[in-house]
């Protein structure tokens, strides 16, 4: 099937419908459309049209998948993509009914991702060269991955008119540009500190001045340039487990769940959805929130053993 003007308009509105109404990242709308290209591809060959397809044919283009080697996570992220763009064309009318309501997708073994103990991360830290500028920016980037449980790209875009160091809280905009409060520990907050001290010297090009983590170019630190650091220092300490920036983030949520906090504030203040998040961050105490990071995160240990001296 070869697009047509339509199916070129429909295209071009689907992204606009990912980008506006579900508020996707430019790298997730991307693999949205790629994902779709597959499901175009097999259809040109049956010779089916997009807007004609059945459940039928989408089990048969599932069962493809699963024939040429797919990892089954990869073909649940392929229908689910599909199943948001069928979802699109009912919502606008372009076809009646949604042919994915009943689609499967395949089963997934649940795989936990590494953890690092306290001791593993502070070996890390440890192994920063901190008399480089960059070091202690390093420092204050490992710190704050952990201290407040942050995605990558949300650490990559931190704000400095988002901190609120006083009170102890950041403000982060997660996915969808769905903000939330993060409570921050005093270790983050000392390295930060420090690491303003040396950033207060660098050459900022201009529109990256509000943002935290600054680069050698001048703009705000990447991605990829965060994962390299990690990389490195994994190395550097012959870490054999394989961690990403994500590892820091997980640790935070196993080591407070380890200390008995409470499922539901960590899951806020991860910034997950799957418990209606924004709702239920409408209905619980700031402090409280504050109360539970404190008392059962690792790195604040030793501040509520000084408070009780």
């Amino acid at each position: 099937m070869k697009p047509n003007e339509k199916s070129i308009e429909i295209i071009i509105k689907y992204k606009q419908y990912l980008k506006l109404e579900k508020s996707l990242s430019s790298n997730t709308i991307d693999a949205y459309l790629t994902d779709l290209d597959k499901l175009f591809a097999y259809l040109a060959i049956e010779n089916i049209n997009y807007l004609e397809v059945t459940l039928e044919n989408l089990e048969n283009f599932s069962a493809g998948l699963r024939d040429i080697g797919i990892h089954p996570r990869s073909q649940a992220r392929i229908l689910s993509g599909i199943r948001a763009f069928y979802h699109f064309l009912v919502l606008d009318n372009y076809i009646q009914q949604d042919p994915t309501e009943l689609l499967e997708s395949p089963q997934i073994g649940h795989h936990l991702p590494e953890v690092l103990t306290v001791e593993e991360i502070d070996r890390l830290i440890a192994a920063i060269d901190r008399s480089t500028n960059e070091g202690q920016r390093n420092c204050a980037i490992l710190e704050t991955l952990y201290s407040c449980g942050l995605r990558v790209s949300e650490l990559c875009n931190l704000k400095l008119s988002n901190l609120y160091l006083e009170d102890n809280f950041i403000k982060v905009e997660g996915k969808g540009n769905k903000q939330r409060l993060v409570p921050i520990s005093p270790r983050a907050i000392k390295e930060l500190q420090n690491y303003f001290l040396s950033r207060n010297q660098m050459h900022i090009k201009p529109k990256y001045e509000d943002f935290v983590f600054i680069s050698r170019f001048g703009k705000n630190i990447s991605r990829i340039m965060v994962f390299h650091i990690i990389k490195e220092l994994a190395t550097q300490i012959n870490l054999k487990k394989k961690i990403s920036p994500h590892t820091f983030r997980h640790s935070f949520a196993t080591h407070l769940l380890e200390g008995g906090a409470n499922l539901r504030a960590i899951q806020i203040m991860l910034g997950h959805e799957s418990i209606g998040t924004t709702e239920i961050y409408t209905h619980i105490d700031r402090t409280m929130l504050r109360e539970e990071i404190i008392e059962h995160h690792p790195r604040n240990k030793n501040t509520r053993k000084k408070n009780t001296i």
